[in-house]
């Protein structure tokens, strides 16, 4: 009987593995949560003596024995791992900190940690007094484009965006009311613009305000004039529009100030004005002087853009900056703008300077990160948001048509500028531009 059964012993070794690539292959997931979190944590600390000396982490302290003779002898003391916890792409473990040593003794070691697993990369999370936590990924989540859902199949919630996915592989969310205002750094070809295309498929189904400024000639954001209330694509339509944003905003804090109330979410939603989001395409153009003549122009576009970023946050005014590159030889308007800005994504750049002024006062450790972002990635960024630690992601698919087709298709909730101005348009009562009686507002507001 023994000997019958023998045959198929051989197909069966050979099923095991083949079976637990294909499920590594077609399931990381799930993998990351069987298999592969016990092959992980016996290589992680079976090993992590001979690791943790050759990477430099271990502490060399002085023993004295006695046995045969006094003598010192030096002994080699690894730091303590625990917590070793799985991810959905690979597992995470914290590491005690020798006396002395810093969290940046790790970030040097992180790419011999990654060779040392086995795993594509290994980042520290976060940290804190005494020990850092190690996150390590089998694969790179962003190796692969995910496009964006089809136009109304997903719900909305108010100011918040789907961008993509991070490097963790949870989704890539922006939520205006957390983070207010962006920054959106990127060479050409460097996703940039699908950036803005994402912000604009994912708000114009919802009860919100758009408008533009686009020194392009406006070939950037006309595609989606249709949702926009305003468009401005010259300097003196860029401060005519700021000025009127400014208008906006002092209405609003009248409003608030009678109600006895900090900002417009403490208000009824009655009375709530809309909230408006403010594209800025290509920033630098607003700063870029042609002669001196423009010098006084320059100056008051720059004031209104930088007071509108003080003042917007606590009454509804949301801005997203987005350029190709952003440095400090354009004034300091650029560098006091920048301070007013914390949500920050920078794709591929041309230079160490922008990398800088987009991540370097927040988090200057991912600078390394966001300048080798290859060129054959077109949508990976490095960005910043409300817990103020810096991941990698990737944009979805989000194109220029998609944009275009939910402006159109969304078009109907076009505030108009006028009542925007004048205070006419409330978070609730988005009116169809069709349905305004344009002779009657045209007396209203004279």
């Amino acid at each position: 009987m023994l000997p019958e059964i023998l045959w198929a012993v051989p197909p069966a070794a050979a099923a095991v593995p083949l079976s637990a690539a294909a499920w590594h292959h077609w399931s990381p997931t799930t993998w990351s949560y069987g298999p592969g979190l016990v092959g992980s944590g016996l290589r992680v600390y079976l090993t992590w003596e001979r690791v943790a000396q050759g990477c430099g982490l271990s502490h060399t302290r002085h023993k004295v024995k006695v046995k045969g003779g006094v003598r010192r002898v030096n002994v080699e003391k690894k730091p303590k791992l625990r917590r070793f916890r799985p991810t959905a792409y690979g597992f995470r473990v914290r590491a005690r900190l020798h006396d002395g040593q810093t969290p940046d003794d790790y970030r040097d070691a992180l790419v011999r940690l990654a060779h040392a697993w086995r795993v594509d990369s290994v980042r520290i999370r976060t940290s804190g007094p005494g020990w850092v936590e190690l996150v390590a990924a089998r694969t790179d989540p962003l190796n692969t484009v995910t496009e964006a859902p089809p136009l109304g199949a997903e719900g909305w919630e108010l100011l918040k965006v789907r961008m993509g996915t991070l490097e963790t592989g949870d989704p890539w969310v922006i939520d205006f009311r957390q983070v207010p205002h962006w920054l959106i750094m990127g060479a050409t070809q460097s996703g940039k613009s699908t950036d803005i295309n994402a912000l604009v498929y994912g708000l114009a189904p919802q009860p919100v305000a758009l408008v533009g400024l686009d020194l392009k000639g406006g070939v950037e954001l006309t595609p989606y004039a249709d949702r926009m209330s305003r468009l401005a694509t010259t300097r003196p339509e860029c401060t005519d529009l700021l000025s009127g944003l400014m208008d906006i905003l002092t209405d609003r804090m009248t409003l608030c100030r009678e109600a006895g109330v900090r900002n417009i979410w403490q208000l009824p939603e009655a009375v709530r004005p809309m909230p408006i989001v403010i594209l800025v395409d290509e920033v630098a153009e607003l700063y870029l002087m042609a002669d001196k003549s423009e010098k006084d122009e320059i100056a008051r576009t720059s004031t209104l853009l930088l007071r509108n970023a003080q003042l917007g946050r606590a009454f509804g005014l949301y801005l997203v900056v987005a350029g190709q590159r952003v440095g400090s030889d354009l004034g300091p308007g650029v560098t006091a703008l920048r301070s007013q800005i914390t949500g920050r994504i920078c794709h591929r750049v041309n230079d160490a300077e922008t990398a800088k002024m987009a991540l370097g006062d927040l988090a200057p450790d991912s600078l390394s990160a966001a300048m080798k972002i290859p060129a054959e990635m077109p949508g990976v960024a490095v960005t910043v948001g409300a817990d103020g630690r810096w991941y990698r992601g990737r944009s979805d698919l989000t194109t220029e048509e998609m944009a275009k087709e939910a402006a159109a298709a969304y078009a109907d909730l076009t505030p108009p500028w006028e009542l925007l101005v004048s205070g006419g348009i409330k978070e609730k009562e988005t009116v169809p531009a069709a349905e305004i009686d344009w002779d009657r507002l045209e007396e209203e507001m004279s």
